[in-house]
């Protein structure tokens, strides 16, 4: 049973992989963007119903205690939203958000609880290295076939796979910091084989990274790094050591391919500049700013970015986009800052958690907690303070990584393990059940929801292209922008 359990995790985890770094591979029915949404709340909505479903059976509803912040996150989502029920599609993005967060800390608490951590650290960490490794590989042909057609610009082509250089970033941001553990923790971290392709697959990441001055993702593993330090200490050091590693390598094979290489066979070297301005953005944080205080502390509603009349000059004169560009000022100005309060709670219980933790990897003997505390600590303190920044939190490709890294996360500073029996009172059986249909009756009702927003905004593209001079606009789907302002929308 035990071994069925791991395999299934490992699918689990390979399948979304798969599905975020090798989508132009795989035959998705809907495009990448779309499929990659349908997957991310299929199995969201799946592990928040089994997840639940299994607690109840396992530990009786006591098992939910320490997920109150995580269910208090949920129906602050929901409630919210209720006021504006009338809307086009307005259970969508919330019933999102809600089964996200619900369900990483319900899968972490259950693998906590069951004393899996650590096969759902190794899982993670060996799929993620090899994904990495593997698309790093596949970027060095795109890099070949670039320099083969004379091409020196080569942010035009790297990184691939992806619509948006953003959205790749994000997925850097949650994967770099937890390479190092491919190769301190696990069953192949002494085989020097593997710690030269996890090492090689790693540098090629931060090459990319350097090579696409991807801001976000510098200032957040930055962010990540220092505060695993402080918080840390000596005890990460071993870790520490190898992202060093990892860094140098980095920037070595950036000074080969993006420069000595290009310069050699090409007689010329394009390298991006580094830009130091706010790239735009400053306009729309000032708008989500000002759009969060119209309806204090309530918000305008989901998705009213894009169908509020605007409010300040410098936006209406901005580009635009269908987020702001910034997770917390978009959550505060659509579902208000108590919602922003209600997160506030959940990274309070987080932060608690892991000060115990804490204390736990810096006593003698705790260097096995230690080192995946470090890398999960930095990989998710980097994607929180990218999504100050950049769309992390909206991005399918990035929700579905960042949801495996989170429920790991979680899994690592929730309660101890803790004994179940085999034999079942009739009493739980039933709760456990009826939990689980609830749950999936619920998420049914919302799934369907989400299948007719496709249809909607399938059905809507051609009137939008022919008619709205905006461009595309990506958000729960490529297509984002809609709904929209209602005289954008056809009569």
């Amino acid at each position: 049973m035990l071994l069925a359990r791991t395999a299934l995790l490992w699918l689990f985890v390979a399948a979304v992989f798969a599905c975020v770094l090798f989508a132009d591979f795989l035959p998705l029915p809907f495009g990448d963007y779309a499929s990659q949404r349908f997957t991310l709340v299929g199995l969201s909505a799946a592990v928040v119903t089994v997840c639940a479903a299994v607690l109840v059976k396992r530990y009786g509803l006591r098992a939910f205690k320490d997920c109150g912040p995580a269910f208090f996150v949920a129906s602050a989502f929901i409630i919210l939203s209720w006021p504006f029920s009338g809307a086009q599609h307005v259970w969508v993005e919330p019933g999102m958000y809600a089964v996200f967060f619900l369900g990483f800390v319900l899968a972490g608490s259950l693998s906590g609880r069951g004393g899996q951590t650590s096969s759902w650290v190794v899982a993670i960490v060996y799929v993620g290295a090899a994904a990495v490794a593997l698309y790093g590989g596949s970027t060095i042909t795109v890099y070949l076939f670039a320099l083969s057609d004379g091409v020196t610009n080569l942010s035009d082509y790297i990184p691939w796979g992806f619509v948006s250089i953003r959205y790749w970033s994000h997925i850097a941001t949650w994967l770099i910091p937890l390479m190092p553990l491919a190769v301190l923790v696990g069953p192949f971290k002494d085989e020097r084989l593997w710690r030269f392709f996890v090492a090689l697959g790693t540098a090629l990441w931060w090459w990319v990274v350097f090579l696409s001055t991807s801001r976000g993702t510098m200032l957040g593993l930055a962010f990540g790094v220092l505060l695993v330090i402080v918080l840390l200490g000596r005890s990460a050091l071993p870790w520490l050591k190898i992202v060093i590693q990892h860094l140098i390598y980095g920037g070595l094979v950036w000074a080969l391919l993006s420069g000595i290489v290009p310069w050699l066979l090409l007689d010329e070297v394009n390298i991006r500049a580094l830009k130091t301005d706010s790239s735009g953005r400053m306009p729309l944080f000032i708008e989500a700013l000002s759009m969060s205080f119209e309806n204090f502390p309530f918000g305008m509603g989901p998705q009213s970015w894009l169908t509020h009349a605007v409010l300040t000059d410098e936006y209406e004169r901005s580009p635009k986009f269908a987020h702001p560009h910034n997770m917390y000022l978009m959550w505060a100005a659509e579902y208000g800052w108590l919602l922003i309060s209600a997160l506030l709670v959940l990274v309070a219980q987080a932060s608690r958690l892991f000060w115990r933790r804490r204390r736990e990897a810096r006593s003698h003997g705790g260097s096995q907690l230690a080192l995946p505390l470090a890398g999960f600590t930095a990989s998710v303190s980097s994607a929180l303070l990218h999504a100050g920044v950049s769309a992390v939190f909206i991005a399918p490709g990035s929700m579905m990584v960042g949801f495996v890294v989170l429920s790991t996360f979680w899994a690592i500073i929730a309660a101890d393990a803790l004994p179940h029996k085999s034999e079942m009172p009739l009493g739980r059986a039933l709760s456990a059940g009826s939990v689980g249909l609830l749950l999936g009756l619920i998420c049914y009702v919302w799934l369907s929801e989400v299948a007719n927003y496709h249809k909607a905004m399938d059905s809507d593209q051609q009137f939008y292209f022919d008619n709205v001079p905006e461009g595309r606009l990506p958000r729960f789907w490529f297509h984002g922008n809609f709904p929209r302002r209602s005289e954008l929308m056809p009569r």
